[in-house]
Parts: C-alpha cells; structure tokens; sequence
C-alpha cells in the first residue's frame, strides 16, 4: 500500500529560519520523505530552494557564506529601506529560474495581500516574485508588486502554515517554528523596532489561533538566543534544527509506520 503523504510547514524568523536547513537535512539523513513544502517568509526562501531541486549540501554551504550584505540595496524610504531586487535575484539564481509549478516539490508560498489584508498562497508563477513576496518585512523591504497587487511578509498572516499543507493534501504534518519572541532584545535601530514588533504580534495571533495544534509534528529549535536581524551564527543556527528534529525521528517514523501499517 501506499505510505502516507508528508508535509512540512516552515515558518518564518529571519535569520533564525536556517534552522530549517538542519531540519530538511536530518529528516533526509533518516529516510523521512517530505512530499510537499508550505513556507512564510524565511521558511519560503529555504523551502523554495530546496524544493526547486537543490541539494542539502549546497544550502549548508550557501548559508554558511551567506551575508545581510547580499539583499541590502537600499532606497529612498517611501514604501520601504530596501528595494529587494538584489534578493529577488539571489531567488532567481538558487531557484533555478523556475516558475512555483515546475518545482521538484509541491509548494506553497505564503504572502499578505497589503490591499485586502488576506493570506494569498502562490502555488505557480515565479518562483523569485512569490518569495519576494514573502520575505518582504513590512517597512523593511519595499513590498511586492504581482498582478497590481502588493504582497509583504507571509508571516504577518500565518507564521507556520500548517493549514495550507493541510490543504495541499498532507497525511502527516510536520511544522518547524523558529520564530521567538525575545522579551529583553537589542534594539538600537528601527530596523529592530520593525522586527520586534513583528515578533509580538505574530506571538499574540499564534496565542489566540490556539497555535498550530493541527500539525502532527512541531519541531521548535532552541534558537531564542541568536538574532534573527544580524545574519551570524548561522552554524549554529542550522545546528540547533538538526539537534530539533533529532528528538522527533524516532516519534515521526513510528507515524509513518503505523500509517502503512494502517492502509495494509
């Protein structure tokens, strides 16, 4: 019989969203398919790359040599500090070009509609304009025009998409949160205040949705104590998503099996 279906749900957090890349690579490392990706912000960069066909060791060398310097061009501040082509560009590149459709994997790229204040998931087009879309942090990057519509930060609707792998079909969900509230932060700049604010308010609707309760599986990776602004400790960022879903191998196989198991 067939084995269940699985889907990941990467949420956003910045520089923190690395921490995906040790997931993908442990649950890889252990034989645990993953058949779709549902990603917001960070967790739509990462999911797309992979899901466009690039190799686990690839994204670890990327990340590691990966700079804040990469996406800063800035601009004159009307709708936003950073103009977001140079990142559009860095999608392109390790997108392979692709449209959404053509990816190795179903995805499922999360963003806000800046016009109607709904959640839109891009299932096909671009690969580099719907991830634009997603990362782009409300007065940070300037948002993202697809279709005369403006699109910002996937993660300001929906943290950790675990409705929408539903949606997509998943049999068993495994979400990764990465996102943390940090009470006592450095805040110096108001690229900090944007993303601090963020963070609270993304807490409080995760609080008051009752969290991502219909996942399976919640990986969450001890990464409060990096920043998600700076870009740095990405070793041991990664390295705190593998150690995460190192402690759920064990529960998310006995699921899979007990899924075949049950269809026999």
């Amino acid at each position: 019989m067939e084995r269940p279906t699985v889907g990941l749900a990467l949420g956003s957090g910045g520089a923190r969203g690395f921490s995906h890349l040790g997931v993908l690579k442990v649950l890889k490392d252990h034989g645990i398919p993953v058949d779709m990706i549902a990603g917001s912000s960070m967790g739509a960069l990462v999911g797309a790359f992979y899901a466009a066909g690039q190799q686990i060791e690839d994204l670890y060398k990327l990340a590691l040599t990966f700079k804040r310097k990469y996406y800063l061009d800035f601009t004159v501040p009307r709708m936003g500090f950073i103009q977001g082509r140079r990142i559009k560009e860095y999608i392109r590149l390790f997108t392979f070009g692709k449209n959404i459709e053509d990816f190795d994997l179903p995805m499922s790229v999360i963003a806000t509609d800046l016009y109607a204040g709904q959640k839109k998931v891009f299932t096909s087009g671009p690969a580099s304009d719907a991830v634009r879309a997603s990362i782009a942090i409300p007065g940070i990057f300037v948002p993202e025009r697809i279709d005369d519509r403006l699109y910002i930060d996937g993660g300001v609707m929906d943290r950790v998409p675990v409705s929408v792998v539903k949606e997509m079909g998943a049999d068993i969900i495994i979400a990764v949160d990465c996102a943390h509230f940090d009470s006592d932060p450095n805040i110096n700049t108001i690229y900090d205040v944007i993303i601090q604010s963020i963070d609270i308010m993304q807490d409080e609707l995760v609080t008051a949705m009752g969290g991502s309760s219909d996942a399976d599986f919640m990986i969450r990776p001890d990464v409060s104590k990096y920043s998600a602004r700076a870009f740095t400790n990405i070793k041991e960022i990664v390295e705190a998503g593998e150690r995460a879903a190192e402690d759920q191998v064990k529960h998310i196989q006995a699921k899979l099996a007990g899924g075949k198991e049950s269809e026999a």
